[in-house]
């Protein structure tokens, strides 16, 4: 089974790749979390990087990481730093939304450059995706993740990925000690987007939701027992931006039976009749793999495979 045609997508631009000893800008746009620069920057110089650590990574309002005027001029001035050749963001928490209606989305496009996050980092990968118009990545951030001595995985997608050596026509490697769960067969081609499920459903109807159409869509969540899962793929389903996608590829899903899962996939996507693959180790988990947000990719669920169509970084 093939999924259903729709309009063609053209591809997101891809981004420079991160050189060797290239400087990587740290930016907290969400919430606070206490970095420890000096084991930063030494894990950092260890695999020929350094560090640039903007103001707002080291301020605290509440539950965000400074006021929206310092987390925003830290996302303004990481992207304009010609200088900077990659942006990490710190954590996730919240705070995202709040920045999305003041980005100066010409800046970024004039800019561009890869830019890593996940979770509440989701309303920024779509809102430059769809405002933008180049590759971001969801993956790994600097506290929880490479500080976090996550498994090796994590570290080898992160920097393969921003280096340039994942191409056009590879196949994004997953790794065998957790293996991946067909949920419905069937091959689609499409442009990936999405991330995290609650925040990809709190900017419906706003001009930042998602932009479906055609699209192979990501989730992943953390946190959320599985009648809020069913509330948020119903919500999605009930404002119609499930029958725009081309397939669905279902990230970790933390602190929920995957047996009771599965069963809650199949009932929100069969009707549909677009392929599911489960199981991709991004998201709040360990391993966290880098995935293309907006780059075009073929998902094929029955033979479990994500294949890159396009490249998402290009090498100076």
């Amino acid at each position: 089974m093939t999924a259903r045609p729709t309009h063609t997508l053209c591809p997101h631009a891809p981004v420079p790749a991160l050189p060797p000893s290239g400087l990587i800008g740290v930016i907290a746009p969400a919430g606070p979390a206490m970095l420890d620069t000096d084991k930063a920057i030494t894990w950092m110089r260890a695999r020929g990087y350094s560090l640039r650590v903007f103001p707002g990574v080291y301020e605290q309002e509440g539950y965000l990481a400074g006021s929206d005027d310092v987390r925003l001029n830290d996302l303004h001035g990481a992207f304009a730093d010609s200088e900077v050749d990659a942006i990490i963001c710190l954590r996730g928490g919240y705070g995202t939304p709040r920045l999305l209606d003041r980005i100066d989305f010409e800046l970024l496009r004039n800019n561009a450059k890869p830019f890593i996050g996940y979770s509440d980092v989701t309303a920024l990968h779509m809102a430059i995706s769809r405002y933008a118009g180049f590759v971001t990545f969801h993956g790994p951030m600097l506290n929880a993740d490479l500080l976090g001595d996550k498994q090796q995985p994590t570290e080898f997608s992160f920097f393969n990925m921003l280096r340039g050596q994942v191409k056009a026509g590879t196949v994004l490697s997953h790794p065998v000690a957790w293996p991946l769960t067909t949920i419905e067969p069937g091959i689609a081609h499409g442009r990936l987007l999405g991330g995290n499920l609650s925040m990809i459903t709190a900017t419906m109807g706003t001009p930042y939701e998602i932009d479906a159409e055609g699209a192979i869509l990501f989730i992943e969540d953390i946190n959320e027992p599985l009648y809020r899962i069913d509330r948020l793929l119903t919500h999605l389903r009930l404002a119609g931006t499930l029958h725009k996608l081309r397939g669905v590829l279902v990230g970790d899903v933390a602190g929920v039976d995957a047996i009771a899962l599965k069963k809650l996939l199949k009932q929100t996507f069969a009707p549909l009749r677009i392929p599911v693959l489960g199981g991709w180790r991004s998201g709040h988990c360990d391993p966290n793999l880098t995935l293309p947000m907006g780059a075009l990719v073929r998902l094929d669920a029955g033979d479990k495979t994500l294949v890159l169509e396009q490249d998402v970084v290009i090498r100076r």
